[in-house]
């Protein structure tokens, strides 16, 4: 839903390059992938475009490759990224699926070659179907009769470490847990219940041999919209329906923490690459900053004029510096760059970048500089690119201020989105500490603190809590009784000639979706003004640093990759935007009925 409202020929021009301090992003437009015909398509209805990609290693030098969904179909390209034109003409995998259409999938980096990889792939059915796109084999269906679950497949990802472990959740807002090597069982599956807390419960399968699916996990009231690993592979970030951000450890099956949406439902989440902050993003139209250590928003970002449908943390201008305080930076961009803020290698400073932040309370007399770069895209069909700095991170150092660059807002002098107005308008006579009252004791979760110490403190390295170190696994308990005696009826049942698709309340229109949260979950009014949920004066208000609107469709793909980024709209064109510095040699032929606007 493409954000409405005056503006003019500027506000509905779409951008073709944009400006940060480290240099200007400009998109390529013959590295545009899409449906190779270029027919028009109809995005009303469909399952969102999403894209994955992976490395094959290929000695050749140009390993990666890219898998996109559009529709029913399924495509798979080597992607040349900024190094050469796409050729549409020649994809190595394309797919056309009857009944049901593909809303999710993901690349197993483990077991990639340039002969083989393993590639999952959810669908609006409920199944999910493990396929090898460079052989062009399929090679499972996991819960093809639907006995598992009958609702769409909102997000499916591989464990992290796991060459034969992957996660999917539904719009049911269950999750399930797979092994690649069992099959699944030919009637419904029974469940026995092994950890249970507040609005979440871990079953396993009770099954005489092991089958599929090992684990379920029930995640709040809803939909469970999306679902992130923390980097080291120990914690798993949810966001559902009923706007609750949901933080367990995976091993375990324990919460960790949660927070609430300002307003309606949450439908996206990611990790900082140090594994100390998540984001999420959703149906308040805001980006809302978590601190993991603390379980307590630090900050949340207003850019968007429409739901927040991606967020993404980028890796390669996310900075930790070790070095002297340095003066107010003032000058053009090529100078900023020559002082090493954005230099270096993207790799090495996303991999030491959490043992670099432990050391900003050295001794030596030196500080730390950190600044941490994510991205959001919405459904206003808007990119917003937002820098979280030393004044957010650490609002009491007194080097902070003179280290930033980015506009922090005031919260009193900005007004809140639309939704967010509404919400705060019904409960604003609600005291509402009795809502996270079960949520604060049982995950520790501290009591509200006044403004000057309601933002975090400084944690160990690596962003450890008391949780992260308990024995008793869900993994080893879903192995052990994987092998129960269960007696289970086998009458068979006639399956249902009608699929229910579409069931995610993330398609009902936003005023219905409002009135659904009112009526269905009172949460919000209990929550609002606690540390679950601050009140929009509470916490600082960032301003996007890059705020463009750069497609005609509502935006679904948000990628930040070494040399370049990549985003996608409803319209299925996936497109590349160099990095400063980056563009590489392209065709010289004119690209064909590009949809990109024209340039600023």
């Amino acid at each position: 839903m493409a954000a409405e409202g005056g503006g003019g020929k500027e506000a509905n021009e779409i951008k073709t390059q944009f400006t940060t301090r480290e240099g200007a992003y400009k998109l390529l437009a013959h590295s545009e992938y899409s449906r190779p015909n270029r027919v028009p398509f109809n995005s009303q209805g469909s399952n969102p475009v999403k894209v994955s990609f992976v490395n094959v290693n290929d000695q050749s030098g140009n390993g990666d490759r890219i898998c996109f969904n559009v529709g029913r179909e399924l495509y798979f390209y080597i992607y040349k990224g900024v190094r050469k034109a796409a050729d549409l003409s020649k994809p190595v995998d394309k797919r056309i699926y009857k009944g049901t259409q593909p809303t999710c999938h993901d690349f197993n980096p483990l077991t990639a070659t340039a002969e083989s990889v393993s590639l999952l792939v959810g669908f609006s059915a409920g199944q999910v179907q493990l396929i090898d796109p460079i052989k062009k084999e399929t090679s499972k269906l996991f819960n093809e009769e639907r006995l598992i679950d009958k609702s769409r497949v909102t997000c499916v990802k591989w464990v992290p470490g796991s060459e034969t472990l992957f996660l999917a959740a539904h719009s049911s807002g269950n999750m399930y847990l797979y092994n690649v090597d069992h099959a699944c069982g030919t009637a419904a599956p029974h469940y026995q219940l092994l950890k249970q807390g507040d609005s979440y419960s871990v079953h396993n399968c009770k099954s005489k041999s092991a089958r599929n699916p090992l684990l379920r996990w029930t995640v709040g009231e809803g939909a469970l919209n999306e679902f992130a690993f923390s980097p080291d592979g120990k914690f798993l970030a949810c966001a559902s329906q009923d706007g609750f951000l949901r933080v367990f450890g995976f091993d375990a099956g324990e919460l960790h923490g949660t927070m609430k949406s300002y307003f309606g439902g949450l439908l996206c989440v990611c990790w900082s690459p140090d594994g100390r902050y998540i984001v999420a993003g959703g149906e308040d139209d805001l980006v809302t900053v978590w601190c993991f250590s603390d379980c307590r928003v630090i900050a949340r970002g207003h850019g968007h004029k429409s739901w927040v449908s991606v967020v993404a943390f980028d890796h390669c201008t996310t900075g930790v510096e070790d070095c002297d305080p340095p003066a107010e930076f003032s000058g053009s961009d090529e100078d900023f760059q020559e002082q090493g803020h954005f230099g270096g290698s993207c790799r090495d400073r996303a991999n030491s970048g959490q043992s670099r932040l432990s050391k900003r309370n050295s001794t030596d007399g030196r500080t730390v500089g950190v600044t941490y770069r994510f991205g959001s895209v919405g459904q206003d069909t808007q990119l917003c690119l937002w820098d979280l700095t030393e004044d957010i991170l650490f609002p009491h150092h007194p080097l902070s201020r003179t280290r930033t660059h980015t506009n922090v807002m005031s919260a009193a002098a900005t007004s809140p989105p639309p939704h967010a107005a509404a919400a705060a308008t019904s409960t604003s006579d609600t005291n509402g500490s009795s809502g996270c009252e079960g949520a604060a004791q049982s995950n520790s979760v501290p009591a509200p603190l006044p403004r000057s110490n309601s933002l975090p403190h400084s944690a160990p390295a690596g962003g450890s809590t008391p949780n992260s170190h308990k024995t008793s696994g869900i993994m080893d308990s879903a192995l052990k009784f994987a092998t129960l005696s269960l007696h289970e009826s086998r009458k068979e049942r006639q399956h249902e000639k009608d699929h229910k698709r579409n069931h995610s309340m993330g398609h009902i229109s936003s005023k219905s979706s409002d009135k659904l949260n009112q009526l269905s979950n009172p949460r919000p009014a209990k929550t609002l003004g606690t540390t679950l949920c601050p009140r929009m004066e509470e916490v600082p208000l960032l301003e996007p640093l890059v705020c463009k609107k750069i497609a005609h469709e509502r935006l679904t793909v948000l990628i930040f990759l070494e040399d370049c980024l990549v985003t996608a709209c409803q319209e299925g064109f996936i497109c590349t935007w160099a990095r400063p510095g980056k563009v590489g040699l392209q065709s010289s032929q004119n690209p064909a009925n590009s949809p990109c606007g024209t340039v600023v």
